[in-house]
């Protein structure tokens, strides 16, 4: 019978002691995909939903930038446009929340200039599950200037009320620091979404992509499909025909 070295062992113990206290030191699930971020940026994201998930209003508030800053719920209308008004609404709500509420990231892309975050908050926050996606984007010194926040009630069974007169209509789109590259790629998949030119748009994807689209709660796989469906829905879904890109992160 083979036997395993006392030396090996005693390391292989150690790691996974030392793995298993990493993931203690987290208050939510490490379940994050940040196969397509940087390191800076996960770090920072992970510090942020920490702190957020350990319900600390005041470390929270050291991620956004004081002089600068926009948070718009774009499902509800609700703004933030100021450090001073964020801070009120964290700072009023946040220690009320009970210990089991949560928020934590489940998708990461981007960088330390700007990043699109899937995240969850547990219904201990808000009444509900909400799972949502935030377009973040960063100043010089890594501080947020503007976060706006994107969630579907009806996959957490909750309604939202109707759009009123004051819904914001300036979301500081001009704000952000995405690189020319991906600006370039995402003004050119816009125009051909906006022409309704489903082939231009189709072969801007490998032949192995996945297509989301998050408000159809649907997912198309390979090139070909993806042709397929934007063939048929480009002239209904609001990104399609005649649509203007407005952001890009």
């Amino acid at each position: 019978m083979h036997k395993i070295p006392a030396i090996l062992v005693a390391g292989w113990v150690s790691v996974m002691a030392g793995a298993a206290h990493a993931a203690d030191a987290l208050p939510y699930p490490d379940i994050v995909d940040t196969s397509h971020t940087t390191k800076a940026a996960a770090d920072s994201f992970r510090d942020f939903f920490t702190v957020k998930s350990q319900h600390k209003p005041d470390a929270l508030m050291t991620h956004f930038a004081k002089d600068k800053v926009l948070y718009i719920d774009a499902s509800s209308g609700g703004i933030w446009p100021s450090w001073d008004a964020l801070n009120k609404i964290f700072t009023t709500y946040m220690p009320k929340w009970p210990a089991a509420g949560l928020s934590y990231p489940t998708r990461i892309y981007g960088d330390e200039h700007s990043a699109l975050v899937a995240f969850t908050d547990t219904p201990e926050l808000f009444g509900k599950e909400l799972r949502i996606l935030g377009a973040v984007s960063f100043d010089e010194h890594g501080k947020i200037v503007r976060w706006m926040d994107y969630w579907d009630g009806r996959s957490s069974q909750r309604k939202t009320a109707p759009l009123k007169p004051t819904y914001p209509t300036d979301f500081h789109d001009d704000v952000g620091n995405a690189t020319g590259k991906i600006h370039d790629v995402a003004d050119a998949l816009s125009k051909a979404f906006a022409s309704g030119d489903a082939k231009a748009a189709a072969t801007m994807f490998s032949y192995d992509a996945a297509f989301e689209d998050m408000a159809l709660h649907a997912q198309i796989l390979g090139r070909l499909a993806i042709e397929r469906y934007l063939t048929r829905a480009l002239g209904a879904i609001p990104y399609g025909k005649e649509a203007a890109l407005a952001h890009v992160v």
